[in-house]
C-alpha cells in the first residue's frame, strides 16, 4: 500500500469521524482566540504607548514656554527654578518604553506581569511598585491569560493524541492486522504512514494559524524572523510529540493501553514535570521578599540622611571626583545646596546594592530552571516561544538594566552641572532630553 492512499484512506477515516474533527476544530478555535488575545495585547501596549509620548509632548510645552518667557517656573510654586540642573532634568518628563514586538501576538509570557513603560528621574528604581503591573482582571491573576503558546505547549499533544490513539490497536484487536502484514511489506513503515498524515495534517493547521496571526499584528512588517522562528519551533515541538506517540503505538496493541500510555506521557511532560521542577526551585531557592530593598528605600536611607555632612561629602567626592574644586565647593552656602541635591546618588547606590540580592537570586533561580530542560520539554519551549515574542523575563530583566542606565546618567549630570553651577537655558534642556534619554 503506498502511502498515497494510505493518506487517502485515513482522510476519508477522520472525515467520517465527528469526536475528531470536532477536536480538531475545537483546537483551532482556541488557538485563534489565543491569537487574539496576544494581537489585542499587543495593540494596547503600543497605543498606551503613543497616548503617553503624546502626553509627554504637552508636559513639556509650559516649560519651554518659561525659557521663552525668561520665567524660572509656575507661579504657583516660586521654589521650582527650572535654570538650575535639579528641576531642569525633574521636569524633562523622560520615559523609557520596552516596545512589544508584533511577536506577542504568539506568546503573552511575561508581558501582563511587568511594566511597559516607565518615567525615569533621579530618584527612581527598575523595581519601583509601577514596574510591576497589577493584572487586568482578577480571573486573569487566578487562571492566566489563554494564548497561542498555551495551546500549543499543553492542547497540541492532547489534540495529536486524539487523532492517533487508535492506529494500529483498532485493527490488532478486529483481527485485521494479520491482513494488513499480507498486503504490507513493513508494518511498521505502514504505521509510521498513518502518523505522518496526521503530523502533516497538524503542520498544514499550524502553518495557517501562525500566518493568520502574523496578519493581526503585522508580524512581517517588522519581524518576520520571529515568525520563521516561531514556527520552526512548533514544527519540533509537533515532531517531538509524534515520535513519542509513535513508539507507544509501535509497541502497544490494545487502543486502551495504548491511550492510557498516550495520556500518561502528557500527564507526565505537560503538569508533573514542571511541578515537580518549580516544587525543587522553590526549596531551593524560596521567592525573594525583597526585604533588602525595603531596608534600602527606608531605613538605609534615613540613616544616610541621619550621617554628619562631613561623611556624606567624603563619599560624594569619592563617588564624583569632579566635585572637589568645582564652583559650589569654594562657597559653603553653595556647598550645603549642591550637596543636598546630590545625596540622591549615595541613595540611588543603596538602592542598586540591594537589587544586586534580588537579581543574584532571579538568576540562580532561572539556572535551575535551564538545567532541567532536558527533562523539561515542555518549559524548554515555552522559554523559547517567550525569548522570540521579547516576552521573556530576560527581556524585562534587560529593561530594567536599561532603566537603571538612565537612572545613573541623570544623576551624574545632576551633580555635575549642579557642583559646576550650570545655567540651564532653552537649548540646554533640549540638551538634557535627548542626551538623558539615550542609553548610548
Amino acid at each position: 500500500m503506498k502511502s498515497l492512499n494510505i493518506f487517502l484512506y485515513e482522510w476519508k477515516h477522520l472525515s467520517r469521524s465527528p469526536f475528531k474533527m470536532v477536536a480538531l476544530l475545537l483546537f483551532i478555535a482556541a488557538a485563534i482566540y489565543g491569537l487574539h488575545n496576544g494581537a489585542s495585547l499587543y495593540q494596547e501596549q503600543t497605543a498606551e504607548i503613543e497616548r503617553i509620548k503624546e502626553d509627554i509632548e504637552e508636559d513639556r510645552k509650559p516649560y519651554l514656554d518659561y525659557y521663552d518667557q525668561g520665567k524660572t517656573g509656575p507661579e504657583a510654586r516660586p521654589w521650582v527654578d527650572i535654570s538650575t540642573p535639579f528641576w531642569a532634568i525633574w521636569y524633562n518628563n523622560i520615559y523609557h518604553f520596552k516596545a512589544p514586538s508584533p511577536a506577542m501576538v504568539y506568546s503573552i509570557g511575561q508581558a501582563e506581569q511587568y511594566g511597559f513603560y516607565k518615567r525615569v528621574t533621579f530618584r527612581a528604581s527598575p523595581y519601583d511598585s509601577d514596574m510591576t503591573k497589577e493584572i487586568a482582571n482578577p480571573e486573569r491573576l487566578q487562571t492566566g491569560t489563554l494564548d497561542f503558546t498555551f495551546v500549543l505547549l499543553f492542547l497540541l499533544p492532547l489534540l495529536l493524541l486524539i487523532l492517533v490513539y487508535n492506529l494500529k490497536s483498532a485493527e490488532a484487536e478486529q483481527g485485521f492486522l494479520p491482513l494488513i502484514e499480507v498486503q504490507v511489506a513493513n508494518k511498521n513503515r505502514w504505521l509510521l504512514s498513518r502518523l505522518a498524515f496526521y503530523t502533516s495534517l497538524l503542520v498544514v493547521v499550524l502553518s495557517g494559524l501562525l500566518f493568520y496571526g502574523a496578519l493581526l499584528t503585522h508580524v512581517f512588517a517588522s519581524a518576520s524572523i520571529a515568525f520563521w522562528q516561531i514556527l520552526l519551533h512548533s514544527l519540533l515541538y509537533l515532531l517531538l510529540w509524534s515520535m513519542l506517540y509513535f513508539f507507544i503505538l509501535l509497541s502497544g496493541s490494545t487502543i486502551i493501553g495504548n491511550t492510557l500510555k498516550m495520556v500518561g506521557v502528557w500527564l507526565l511532560f505537560a503538569f508533573i514535570v514542571p511541578a515537580l521542577v518549580h516544587q525543587w526551585v522553590s526549596m531551593e531557592k524560596p521567592a525573594n521578599l525583597m526585604t533588602d530593598f525595603i531596608d534600602a528605600t527606608r531605613d538605609q536611607r534615613q540613616e544616610l540622611y541621619d550621617q554628619p555632612d562631613s561623611l556624606i561629602q567624603q563619599q560624594l567626592n569619592a563617588m564624583f571626583p569632579e566635585i572637589p574644586g568645582s564652583p559650589a565647593s569654594k562657597d559653603s552656602a553653595k556647598t550645603v545646596a549642591a550637596r543636598n541635591e546630590s545625596t540622591t546618588a549615595l541613595v540611588n547606590e543603596l538602592m542598586k546594592s540591594s537589587i544586586t540580592v534580588i537579581e543574584a537570586d532571579n538568576q540562580i533561580k532561572n539556572k535551575l530552571i535551564r538545567n532541567s530542560f532536558v527533562v523539561n520539554p515542555v518549559i524548554f519551549f515555552q522559554n523559547r516561544f517567550n525569548t522570540i515574542a521579547q516576552t521573556h523575563f530576560n527581556d524585562y530583566q534587560q529593561y530594567r538594566e536599561e532603566i537603571q542606565v538612565l537612572i545613573d546618567k541623570q544623576i551624574r549630570a545632576l551633580v555635575i552641572d549642579t557642583w559646576q553651577e550650570v545655567k540651564v537655558d532653552k537649548e540646554k534642556y533640549m540638551e538634557y532630553i535627548q542626551v538623558l534619554s539615550s542609553l548610548e
